[in-house]
């Protein structure tokens, strides 16, 4: 948990929401010279549920370190763990969730929108959307035809990052095809004698995104966008081909740090540090973010940790996002200062400044970005196109796409615990996708 006071003379709501990027036309107190700066949410406290830990943790909590020093409010932050919706159901029920959560899936915004558990956004929050963002991440935001959410983080989850020494000693190059990463990059490494890969297969959602860039190239967007509908089954031949060249990874021991058996017992970021930190292995397969835990264990973004685009499996060169979305579980003027605040080109800018962070917000400057890669992918993320595609786990049923233990998390695991049961997988997954649409 943390919190943190400062010291303000008390305003009103609408000075709340002009301080974070609202507009008001309240005629503002006059103040001496002498006096301090008014505050508008002195007084205000608030606690806000995320995901993040370690490094993506502390560079969230100096995001609303600057949104006290701006309004005066008292901010705590609670981490939900990886598993959100185990986090926060219990407390919806009882009647005492946090001021604002921060959603990994909007396949959570409509299940809570679903229950009644959410806060349509005010207009002045709102409007900052529609200042700010394209319509496709305004929808993602949505429930029913109301705007509930906020994409306060976006992903790039279509990379594969590497430690550049370890390539260099092997005579290792960056694959631009799937044969050509499983046949002639890991292969080197693994004769050079470094492990090839961290994976991080205790986070279940780690391997979620493996299996999307692998459809996706190897399936097409358009039975993609079926998938992730459940218009078509999990045991379908498109699911078939995905999983065995997922196989060809995660069956050959020399590949994985650990074996299967280390790699289901590692997880997200620990995989990073070992990549980075502890000079195990020479690559991680996760999304932008792995530089902020990269940056904390010395490496040099763009030099010594370095990303190739994730490689061809099939016709289609993937590109999958993710993101995710603040929403308001209490009808507070503090929530909805706070998720204006973060849907400003404001707030934006002052995360864009750390790692391991893109902003879906166009109006936050490239400038902010700490370097040249990061500029790269914050601006894919702005002018993505027809055959980006979001993460599938992410809108899929929370049952199914997002729990610890259980659905996809769990078969994807205990299929690399067993790549040869491909067929045995898909019948699991499908059973379980077909309970979580029915619901």
């Amino acid at each position: 948990m943390r919190g943190r006071t400062t010291t303000a003379a008390v305003a009103g709501l609408m000075l709340a929401l002009a301080a974070c990027g609202g507009q008001s036309n309240e005629a503002q107190p006059s103040a001496s010279a002498s006096a301090p700066a008014a505050k508008p949410l002195q007084g205000t406290t608030l606690e806000v549920a995320a995901k993040w830990t370690a490094e993506e943790q502390a560079n969230f909590e100096k995001v609303l370190t600057a949104f006290e020093e701006k309004t005066g409010a008292t901010v705590t932050y609670a981490s939900t763990g990886e598993d959100t919706g185990a986090y926060l159901g219990p407390r919806i029920q009882g009647g005492n969730p946090p001021d604002v959560a921060i959603l990994p899936q909007p396949g959570l915004v409509q299940q809570y929108a679903d229950q009644d558990a959410l806060k349509p956004l005010t207009p002045e929050v709102q409007t900052q959307i529609d200042q700010n963002y394209t319509p496709y991440w305004k929808d993602l935001g949505s429930a029913g035809g109301q705007v509930y959410g906020v994409l306060v983080k976006a992903a790039h989850k279509s990379l594969i990052w590497y430690r550049t020494p370890a390539f260099e000693d092997a005579g290792a190059q960056p694959a631009t095809t799937w044969d050509e990463l499983v046949g002639t990059t890991a292969q080197s490494l693994a004769d050079s004698g470094t492990p090839p890969f961290a994976l991080c297969g205790a986070s279940g959602w780690t391997l979620t995104d493996l299996f999307e860039n692998v459809y996706l190239s190897t399936a097409g967007p358009e039975n993609y966008d079926k998938l992730s509908k459940h218009e078509i089954p999990w045991t379908d031949p498109s699911v078939t081909a995905a999983l065995e060249k997922i196989g060809q990874l995660v069956g050959k021991k020399e590949f994985l740090l650990g074996g299967a058996s280390g790699a289901l017992q590692t997880d997200f970021p620990t995989c990073v540090t070992q990549v980075y930190g502890q000079k195990k292995a020479a690559m991680v397969i996760e999304a932008d973010f792995v530089a902020a835990s990269a940056a904390q264990s010395g490496a040099k973004i763009g030099e010594d940790a370095q990303i190739m685009p994730f490689p061809k499996a099939g016709d289609t060169a993937p590109v999958v996002l993710g993101g995710d979305i603040a929403v308001a579980l209490k009808d507070s003027k503090g929530a909805m200062a706070l998720l204006a605040y973060l849907a400003s080109a404001e707030g934006g800018a002052v995360w864009a400044k750390l790692p391991g962070y893109l902003s879906p917000n166009r109006n936050v400057s490239p400038d902010n970005y700490p370097d040249a890669l990061t500029k790269q992918l914050a601006q894919t993320i702005i002018s993505a196109g027809e055959d980006v595609r979001y993460d599938m786990s992410d809108l899929a049923p929370s049952a199914f796409g997002g729990t610890d233990g259980k659905g996809e998390w769990k078969h994807l695991q205990d299929f690399v615990r067993n790549p040869s049961d491909i067929k045995g997988t898909q019948e699991k997954l499908e059973a379980d996708a077909a309970k979580a649409w029915k619901k």
